[in-house]
């Protein structure tokens, strides 16, 4: 199972240097290379249990029921990302509907300033909710790639483990925010904020939003 998760995600990956910021919509990769993306995200006993969502034309769409509690997706929260994440029951309930809804925007063609000001709206709606308890969402993919507004260029993110921490912020934890000194850092700072801590080695210029 590793071994042909490892294979199709490796040949799904576009190279780095064709995902820029002017990528209007997320590419499609086949339905069998997009569930193992997002089942890489898991640990290997989490997988078989795992419920997934897979990219379609018009969104995301449930592709196996959760047995386990835990929901593999590749997020799309930029046109050039690929974030595959796995999400036990809390984050299944407040953070997927999120996740799936953004997909749906993407596809539809609307734009990143868009997309931020209606899932801002949703929250003051209450359309989204921010995790109610503790809780983990597994990103252990190799393949993690993600949008760097400061190169404006897709890299490479090396597999970590994520902690909800929902409007708690960098100044909360005597943190940098780069995560640079090997020390926790908070990404997508507000309702769905995480604690992300990386090993000191892969750290220097990651960017996470």
């Amino acid at each position: 199972m590793r071994t042909v998760l490892a294979l199709l995600v490796a040949a799904s990956i576009p190279p780095v240097h064709a995902q820029t910021a002017g990528q209007q919509k997320p590419e499609l990769p086949s339905r069998e290379i997009e569930v193992a993306m997002a089942l890489s995200a898991a640990p290997e006993h989490l997988r078989n249990g795992a419920g997934v969502y897979a990219l379609d034309t018009q969104g995301f769409v449930k592709v196996r029921e959760s047995t386990n509690g835990f929901t593999c997706i590749v997020n799309r929260d930029h046109p050039v990302n690929l974030k595959p994440t796995c999400y036990d029951a809390e984050g299944t309930a407040t953070i997927l509907p999120k996740v799936v809804q953004i997909g749906a925007w993407m596809m539809a063609g609307k734009s990143m300033d868009e997309i931020r000001q209606l899932v801002a709206d949703g929250f003051k709606s209450g359309t989204f909710i921010s995790p109610r308890r503790p809780g983990v969402a597994y990103m252990l993919s190799g393949d993690i790639k993600n949008f760097n507004p400061q190169t404006g260029r897709a890299g490479s993110f090396p597999p970590h483990v994520m902690f909800y921490a929902p409007n708690l912020t960098n100044a909360d934890i005597g943190s940098k925010g780069d995560g640079s000194d090997g020390m926790p850092f908070i990404a997508y700072q507000g309702p769905h904020g995480f604690i992300i801590m990386l090993p000191a080695e892969h750290a220097s210029g990651r960017n996470v939003r």
